[in-house]
């Protein structure tokens, strides 16, 4: 099966729909035409930023996990949760 490239319609669209999922609330707007090269930006900032808050929340439940405070019926809930999808 032949590559086939993107139309500019395509990434045009593609770059609405990252622009859509920031957080900030200007870039929710569909009015305002936003470079694509700022769009990319911002949007590895954010994931950037997830990671980051993905691993600080993982080191403190680790932290939890370990810790005497919690009971053993707090461990399985969580574990449990963790393992939902």
């Amino acid at each position: 099966m032949p590559n086939r490239r993107f139309t500019a319609d395509e990434a045009n669209d593609l770059i609405l729909k990252l622009q859509a999922l920031l957080p900030d609330s200007s870039s929710r707007c569909k009015t305002t035409r936003v470079p694509a090269t700022k769009v990319l930006k911002k949007t590895c900032n954010y994931i950037k930023k997830l990671e980051k808050e993905v691993d600080c929340l993982s080191e403190k439940l680790s932290k939890l996990m370990a810790s005497e405070d919690i009971t053993s019926i707090d461990a399985i809930t969580i574990r449990t949760l963790l393992l939902q999808q």
